[in-house]
Parts: C-alpha cells; structure tokens; sequence
C-alpha cells in the first residue's frame, strides 16, 4: 500500500507553546500491492475458518466468557495492571484472591464494558454514543478520580514517560476544540462499507488512538472497539477473536506502528502489522477453542453414565469458567449442596477438576487442564500446514 510518506494529519501550534496532532479524515489515499494484498488474504481466510468452526462447535457462547476474560488481562496488563487470568477467574468463581481489589476491578471493568457493547450492539450501532457507554463500564471506580467515565475530555492530554509535560510529550493528540469534529469523521467512517472490513477496523483502531479522546483509558476502549466492529459485521458468530494478546506480546512493535503513521503516514506497515495479528490470533484462538472442545467432549463422554444432570451442568460451567465453588454450583443450579458435592466428587474422581483450597465448607475446585490451554503465551508464528 504505497502512500507518500508523510504525517497523515496536521500539527497544530496551541496556547502555552506545545504543539497537537490532528489526524486527516479516514480513509487515507490508499493503493494495493500485492504484498499487502496476500497479507489481507491470509488474515480473511483463517478468521472464516475461526469464524466457521467457532459456529460448528456445540457451545459456542460457552467458550466466550473465558475468551473475554483472557482478552481482559491481557488489555489491562498492556496499562500496567498485573491481575493474571487465574485470579480473575477465581475471584469471578467467589474464591479468595491475594491481589488488589483494584486491579480486580480494573479488569472485571473490561469485561462488564465488552458485555454491555455486545449486548447494546443488537440496538444501537457502533457509534460514539455506544463508545461513551464502553468507557462509562470501563472506568467506573477505577483508581484515581481524573477519568471522567463516559465523558469525552475536555481539556488537553498527552503521552510521554512518567514524568512528561506537554513541552516534552512524545505525542500530543487534538486539543479540546478540534475532539468533536475529528470524532464526527471517525464516526462516518466507522459506517462505511467500501473498505474490507479489517483494514477499515485497522485504520480506525489508528484514528481512535491518534484522537485519543478520553483523559484515560483510551487504550482498553480502542482494542474494545476492535471486538465491536467484528460482531457488528458479522464477521464472527461469537467473540473469540482478541488482539490484545497479540498487541502485548508485541508491544513494541505496536507502539511503534502507531507513530509510524502519526510521524511519517506508514499506512502500509499498520496495516501489515495489524492483519498479521489478525491471522495469528485467528490461529490461536482456533486452537485453544478446539482443544478445549475435545476435552469437554471426553468429559461429558464419561459424564453421560449418571443418572444425575448435574455432572453435565458442572460441566458447561467449568467450560465458562474452570474454577467452581459448590456454594455457587448449587445456588445457580437450584440444588442442594450436597447433591453437587457428589457430582464434583465424581468429576475430582475423573480427573476432571481438583480442589485447590483448604476450606471445609465453601471448597473451590479447578479443572486446570483448561486453564493451562487458556493461559499459555499467545502464538506469533504461523501455523505449520497440516
């Protein structure tokens, strides 16, 4: 995609002598080289087939909460919080957690903001208002009282190291008075159908970053919109597909990436970058899914000989959520304690879970062979063909 290599936008002297960035109208002047255009090719192919045989398997919506949750830890570990996926999981199951209350918060805000999108996309498009609502869930109670939660800044940001002013700011976004009009264009172009969709989405994961229109957490809510877009399009049956895995692993080249287009308009580079993350992670996600599938298969093989449903329904929870508490297992199921006690003992028995802690009464169990498939390192490298 060989465009003149300038910055794609202008800079803007303001007042107190620092200068903002303010990016041009998407889409940019854009050709196809046939580089380019394998990579594009190579990223559709391997999302349908994620898309596909996330449609075949038996629980698909099954299989969303522990992809979300990775996704979670992974956005937020890119903005510093250290929760790990185990704990997350754990504490959403009602075990005791040895972590900070804010950073569980933090990334359970994650989770609960791509919910409320997904949930809100089946009424509303993707839009700024629906944006606002994301960024609403994302910060609320976060730590620190400068997020302003739903609410579009007003007043000047920036990004350096710690430290930073807007003097030595590596990068200064839109001042105030120009936000409305740049986001009205994201907006627009959020709505076009020209484009293929994952170069449209990654031109305008770009733009949001290059606007940066909230005073925090504008990275957790551009790689929110990544999601967003691909289920408004259909693109994918069920939300298995996340970048932030890609984007952590990579951070570096990420970074990098985004200033590559700000400072110098390498179109070509973003996008090559981002629909490489697109295959890989279309790769991964694929595997861990059908991974985890032929396990829950086998189990509720061997489940299928109780007379009770309760191994079944245990089950279905564990793919949820691999850590369980009988407490919960027996409120949410509407029996007794005692009744799945006997089925989680059954299933300790069957090496499907073991128990993990030493309580007596509210035990918590963990069918780690799925945690173990969900919390290994993302792979960046592509498949070997079969």
């Amino acid at each position: 995609m060989n465009v003149k290599l300038k910055a794609p936008g202008r800079k803007l002297r303001c007042a107190g002598g620092y200068t903002a960035f303010v990016p041009d109208p998407l889409p940019p002047p854009l050709t196809w080289p046939s580089r380019l255009v394998r990579v594009l090719s190579d990223a559709d192919r391997l999302l349908g087939r994620l898309a596909g045989e996330g449609g075949a398997l038996p629980n698909p919506h099954l299989l969303m909460r522990p992809f979300l949750a990775r996704e979670a830890v992974l956005s937020s570990r890119i903005e510093g919080t250290q929760a790990t996926l185990g704990e997350l999981l754990a504490a959403e199951a009602g075990a005791a957690v040895d972590r900070s209350p804010e950073d569980l918060r933090e990334v359970g805000n994650y989770v609960t903001a791509l919910e409320h999108g997904l949930k809100r996309l089946k009424t509303l498009p993707l839009s700024l208002r629906l944006i606002r609502e994301i960024h609403g869930k994302l910060m609320k109670d976060v730590r620190g009282n400068h997020a302003t939660p739903g609410e579009f800044r007003r007043s000047q940001n920036w990004i350096g190291r710690p430290g930073s002013t807007l003097m030595t700011a590596s990068y200064v976004p839109p001042p105030p008075d120009e936000l409305m009009d740049c986001l009205g264009a994201l907006e627009k172009f959020l709505h076009e159908r020209s484009l293929p969709p994952l170069a449209q989405i990654a031109l305008a994961h770009y733009q949001f970053e290059a606007i940066h229109p909230f005073l925090d957490g504008n990275g957790r809510a551009g790689r929110l919109l990544i999601t967003l877009f691909l289920v408004e399009r259909g693109i994918l049956p069920t939300p298995l597909l996340y970048l932030s895995a890609f984007f952590e692993a990579t951070r570096r080249e990420y970074y990098d990436g985004l200033r590559g287009v700000s400072e110098r308009g390498e179109w070509e580079a973003w996008l090559e970058y981002f629909l490489n993350g697109v295959a890989r992670q279309s790769e991964d996600a694929l595997s861990r899914a059908q991974r985890i599938n032929r396990l829950l298969i086998g189990w509720r093989r061997e489940a299928a000989g109780s007379s009770s449903r309760i191994p079944t329904l245990l089950l279905d929870a564990l793919a949820a959520n691999p850590f369980l508490t009988i407490t919960k297992a027996a409120r949410d199921f509407g029996v007794a304690f005692t009744t799945v006690q006997r089925a989680m003992e059954r299933l300790e028995r069957q090496g499907v879970v073991k128990e993990i802690s030493e309580a007596r009464r509210d035990r918590v169990y963990c069918a780690k062979a799925l945690l173990d498939i969900l919390d290994e390192p993302a792979r960046l490298t592509p498949a070997e063909t079969e």
